[in-house]
Order: C-alpha cells, then structure tokens, then sequence
C-alpha cells in the first residue's frame, strides 16, 4: 500500500471500530501488575495487518502491525513498551497480544483486527482486572481489634464473626480508601471485646478470592525459667511462621521453603520451633514477660495467636551452691592447719602419740575434702533442677 492509501485505510477501520457498538465474546481475567495474554488468532499468511485496540470514548492504538514488522510510532502512551507480539507465531495465524505490568486502567474492551489476503477478521475481548486479597493482618491494641488489608481491586467486603457467637451485636468501623492506582485499602475496627477466650475471625473477599485471619488469645504464668507456646493449628499446610514479641519485635521467621530462622537478640532465649509452628523458651526471666504473637499462613488465611506470657520473680537472687561449698571448704582446710600445727608444737609428748594425733587430723582432713566435693556435686545439681 501507498502511504497516502493506507493513511485513508487505517482511518477508515477507526471510524467503523469507533462508532460500531460490540459486545466482547470472551472475558480475559489479569492480575494487577502481571502479565496477561489477549487471544486472537486468523488464517495463517505471510503478509498480515494486525491492529489492536481499545474502545474507551475515543479508540485507544494499542499495538499495530504490518510490513513484517511492529509499527509502534502512533502507539498510545499508555501500553509503551508494555505490549508485543509472537513474532515466531504469527505465520501460524497467532496474533495474540502479551500485554506486561497489567494496570486498573487496561480494565476495557479490546478489538483485534487482522486482514490477510484471504479475508479479515475481528476478535472482541473483554479485558478485566483483578488484584487479589493477599495479605490479612489482625491485632489487638488494648480493647481494640484492627484488621486490615491493601491493594485490593475491586472494592473487598469485610466482615467480622467471633466462636463462640457473640451475645451482641458486634460494633465495628470499616474505612476504604481508594489509591492514586485505583486500588482498594480496607481497615475495620471492633472495640470492647467481650471476653479475652473468644475467638475473632476477620474475613476480606473480592469476586477473584478471600481471605480470612483469626485471632486467638490466651495467657501464660510461669514461675520456671523455660517454658513452651503454641500456635493456633491451620486447616491446611502452613506455607509462613511468623513470631514477634511486643508487637514489633521479630523472634523466629519461617517460609514453606526454609529453616526456621531466630534473630540473633532471641538465640540465648529460643530452644526449638517445632513443625507446627510452637515456640519452646529458655533461660526466661522477668525481662522476658510480655506479648507473644505467633503468625501462620497460608493461601486462604492467616491464623493469628496473641499469648501473654508473665514469668514470676521466685525471690531474690538464688545463690550458687559453689559459694557456700567454698567458703566451708576453706574453714575446714584453716581447721586442719591450725590442729596439725598445734600437735606438732606441743612439748613433752612422745614421738608416736604425736604421729597418731598427725595421722589422724591427715585423715581428718581428707574426709572432710571428700565431703565437700560430694556436696557440691549434689548441690549444684539441685541447682540446675531448680533453675530450669
């Protein structure tokens, strides 16, 4: 074709495609910000003219080609270097369309239009956005119980339930907020919990999926200095693990594909995690009480367990058994010096009574150093009983 005759043939497909009303024959669901593919397919040929477009009030140039090549020149702003086709494709009639980074603005109907020698043809779509409830967060800040989700299209639902049922009804504030990308952030509020054994569930949904996160709340007081907690139990496999102390402090981290990870201020503290999730603590002591936060999700929820763990002061600093043990053991050696060295002092006696007198108090002495290691062992192993 001619410059000037494909000028006039180009013009005369908008015209017709502007003003012509079409109901799209398939619907084509994409992930916000991901990649999606629009299907359109024409009898294979060598010399093809692709053109696709979308029909807001004005025909939209998506992506255009013709001459064996993309003509991306008049290509609108919006799909620049977002779109392309199967090149190795198209001799097989494939001209569909991989569009990248996928907005809620691409949310339309889209045309393709393809003319071979053989014929033309027009493929309509319907092209529609969905960005998917992907992470759900519940906490409790005093009588308050927050659930929150961002980034979400379209507008989510929110609701709330509790197990056992509540007697009232349960009062609550949800806000939406719509973003500069024209996606959703949801935030909902309870206040007044009725009871710290009740079970509050939060469930967000959209037309593509929902998610659900439950909190848990228990107390724990121990007067040990170990101690185990538990997390609530998924329905399905865990795919994250999650536990934080006071909130904003992180203790131990997992992910379907990897160890368990402790964060090097909780090494001294943290014993073992086990598969499902629980928590075993060491060497605890007042400074350690607080609130225990353990996170598991998976792809349809989170399940959240708040745990306030109060570890007693048994009273006073126990003393080590050693201390004791050593300063017996130093009277007794001061003992034995002293009686050894006033049996050899002494005047007058005969020679065996005071080899007798020495031989005893040798013995003497080492009966009571043999006492005293025996009760330091024993000692210090009643000491680590108790302490544990």
């Amino acid at each position: 074709m001619s410059g000037f005759n494909f000028s006039l043939f180009l013009t005369f497909v908008f015209v017709i495609c502007s003003t012509v009303q079409v109901k799209a024959e398939t619907e084509i669901f994409c992930i916000f910000m991901q990649r999606c593919i629009l299907p359109c397919s024409f009898q294979g040929s060598s010399d093809v003219f692709i053109h696709w477009f979308q029909t807001k009030t004005e025909s939209l140039r998506v992506h255009l080609y013709y001459n064996n090549m993309d003509q991306l020149g008049l290509q609108n702003q919006n799909f620049k270097n977002r779109t392309s086709l199967f090149q190795d494709q198209l001799s097989k009639g494939n001209a569909s369309l991989l569009l990248t980074g996928v907005k809620v603005e691409d949310q339309n109907i889209y045309r393709c239009y393809c003319s071979t020698i053989s014929g033309n043809k027009e493929t309509f779509l319907q092209l529609i956005v969905d960005a998917p409830v992907s992470d759900i967060r519940i906490h409790q800040d005093g009588n308050r119980i927050t659930c929150s989700s961002e980034g979400i299209y379209p507008q989510p639902e929110l609701t709330w339930s509790t197990e056992p049922p509540s007697n009232t009804t349960l009062q609550n504030r949800t806000t939406v907020h719509q973003t500069e990308e024209k996606l959703y952030d949801i935030s909902s509020s309870l206040t007044g919990p009725d009871g710290s054994d009740r079970i509050y569930s939060c469930t967000i949904r959209t037309r593509r999926n929902q998610r659900r996160a439950i909190l848990r709340q228990k107390s724990v007081i121990v007067s040990s200095r170990q101690t185990s907690l538990s997390c609530s139990a998924s329905n399905g496999s865990a795919s994250k693990l999650l536990w934080r102390f006071n909130h904003s402090q992180v203790i131990v981290s997992r992910s379907s594909q990897s160890r368990a990870t402790v964060t090097e201020e909780w090494k001294l503290h943290v014993k073992s995690v086990s598969e499902s999730g629980g928590l075993s603590l060491q060497d605890l002591s007042p400074q350690q009480g607080g609130i225990y936060i353990c996170e598991l999700s998976n792809e349809e929820e989170t399940l959240v367990t708040s745990t306030f763990l109060k570890v007693e002061d048994r009273g006073g600093t126990k003393r080590h058994p050693g201390v004791s043990m050593v300063v017996v053991a130093a009277a007794a050696v001061i003992l034995c010096v002293v009686l050894i060295r006033r049996s050899r002092n002494q005047k007058g006696q005969n020679t065996f009574l005071i080899d007798s007198k020495l031989n005893f108090f040798n013995q003497l002495c080492i009966m009571i150093f043999m006492t005293q290691i025996f009760l330091y062992l024993t000692g210090l192993q009643l000491y680590e009983e108790a302490t544990r």
